[in-house]
This record gives structure tokens, sequence and C-alpha cells, in this order.
């Protein structure tokens, strides 16, 4: 018999603020089964990489498990598991109180996975790491800075010659909690963008083109000219997409790492949600 005799529906935090929705369904397990367990999963694209990786390595010790995930966003995760149309989902985003009251029976966060949201961008002739203010992040992609060689961006990167290039931003199309996790920052950085724009997984963003999933906002990047955007990190590395090293509130320019996500993540915990 199946260990598990009913459908349990779970919610997950990933990163700092990224939340797995996963549920667990049994398939078989009644007279002249085999035994086997079936689980459909979907929705975020920020963690899909280790996911993918978890499941590969986990099929191969358990062949009787069939478990699938599709990366289709924060937003279709949520949607699809409060439909019942999966056993689990990923978002990068916690649930909102309303979501949770209206979902069909109980949801339960489990933190699964820490990673990093990064900036990054496609431009000919520069070979170190750019740098960022929150300012100049904030202002590109509110569109006050419109050219690679604006002068805020060149106060930030002494030495690099930059093209007088027009700056063409990247965003998701879809409802996404890496979006989430991006115009969280910045409306905490800008008090511009937390009064034009806000934080959300479906922002009503100022200007840029979008892309689905990380994987399309990737795909976007790294196949379009001058263009900047954001993305979980793994896929900048996979796609060898270079990453700004970001200011932070003591002044260092700060690079994307293990270590600092870590540090990240203790800083923030005290703010993770009571369930």
């Amino acid at each position: 018999m199946c260990a598990l005799t009913r459908s349990v529906r779970v919610v997950a935090w990933i990163a700092a603020l990224s939340v797995l929705l996963a549920g667990i369904a049994c398939n078989g397990g009644g007279p002249g089964s085999n035994g086997s367990v079936s689980l459909q999963g979907a929705g975020a694209s920020f963690p899909n990489p280790l996911y993918q990786k978890w499941l590969s390595e986990y099929g191969k010790l358990h062949p009787n498990m069939k478990i699938d995930y599709q990366s289709i966003g924060s937003g279709g995760g949520i949607k699809q598991l409060k439909e019942q149309t999966i056993d689990f989902g990923a978002s990068d985003a916690p649930m909102k109180d309303e979501d949770l009251k209206s979902a069909p029976g109980e949801i339960l966060h489990i933190p699964t996975v820490l990673g990093a949201v990064v900036i990054t961008y496609n431009l000919a002739g520069v070979n170190q790491p750019l740098r960022f203010s929150s300012e100049v992040i904030a202002d590109i992609f509110l569109g006050k800075i419109k050219q690679w060689n604006d002068a805020k961006i060149a106060a930030d990167n002494p030495g690099v010659t930059f093209p007088a290039s027009n700056i063409t931003v990247v965003h998701r199309s879809d409802s996404s909690g890496t979006s989430a996790v991006f115009t969280d920052y910045l409306s905490k950085v800008s008090a511009e963008w937390k009064e034009k724009v806000g934080a959300g997984t479906s922002p009503s963003w100022p200007i840029g083109l979008g892309g689905k999933g990380n994987e399309g906002v990737t795909g976007q990047v790294k196949n379009t000219p001058n263009t900047i955007g954001y993305v979980e990190l793994a896929y900048a590395v996979q796609n060898k997409l270079p990453v700004a090293h970001i200011k932070n509130s003591s002044g260092s320019f700060i690079a994307p790492s293990i270590d600092g996500v870590t540090a990240a993540a203790a800083e923030s915990a005290g703010s993770t949600p009571d369930d």
C-alpha cells in the first residue's frame, strides 16, 4: 500500500522570498498494482535547474517513482495548485492570505531552495563585470537611463568605455515570483519605483521586452545586443552570461555567490512568515 492515503498540499519557501507549493499524491498501491508513485508538479522557473537535477538523480535510485516538474512560472504554479490539477508546484513569492483562504485545502509552507536573483546583460566590448548602484538599477528599469554611456552608469564603472547605444530592458511577461523578488528589492531602494510601479508578480513594467520564465528572459538577453535583465543566477551561469556586481547599503559592490546568498538568507530569516 502507498504510505499516503490522501493528497497532501504543501507550499514551500524558496530562496529568501521563494516558495514551493508541494503536494504528494499516490497512484497504484491497490491489489495487483506495481506500487508505483506518480507526482506532477509545475510552477516557478527559478528553482527548475535544481529540481530537474534532483528528480533525475532520485529517479535513478527509485525507478518506481514518476515525478515530473514543468517550469511555467510562479503564478501558474499557484493557479494550478488551487485548481488541483497538479500535486505540487513552486513560487518564488509566498502565497497571499487570500489565496490561502480560497484554496480547496490546507496549504503548508516548506523551505527548499536558496538562490539569487541577479542582473545580467549583453554588452559587446565590456570584459569585466559591470557594477550598478541601486539608484542606477531603478532608473534603468524606470526608463530614465536610456543609454549605456549614461554618466550615472559610467560613475559606477570607472575606466570602462561604454557605447552610445540604447539600453533594452528585458523583464518577465508571465506572473513571476522572480519578478516579485526583484520588484520588492526595487521598492525598498527606490521611493519612485515604489510609488509608480511597486512590488508584485505581474507589475506594470514602464518599458522593456517580455520573456516567459527565467528561460525566456535569459534567451532574450543572450540573443539581443545591448540588453539588460534579471534572472536566477543558475540561468546566467549555464548560458555563460555576465552578472553585475550590486552596491550594498555599506557601499561595497557585491558579486552574487553562495556565501552572499547564505548571508542574505541569515539576515532575512526573521522576516519569514509564521506559516
